[in-house]
């Protein structure tokens, strides 16, 4: 690689709104803060709400099903 073209890295602490801290290699210089992260996420944690796609689709089809398109 050649010398002297890359950006300093710095160690950045990341708090998160559940007060994990995560500490990354960046270029910036401030430490910042998230509002969700891998460990309060629902989708990491397991506790994601599947919502219910088959009435959804019969109101659909209800709906437009009345259209006549010729």
């Amino acid at each position: 690689m050649k010398k002297k073209i890359h950006p300093k890295m710095f160690l950045l602490k990341v708090v998160c709104s559940c007060n994990n801290i995560m500490y990354i290699y960046t270029t910036i210089k401030k430490n910042f803060s998230v509002d969700v992260c891998y460990k309060c996420h629902s989708f990491y944690t397991g506790k994601q709400k599947i919502s219910n796609t088959k009435g959804r689709i019969e109101n659909f089809k209800k709906k437009f099903s009345k259209i006549n398109y010729n």
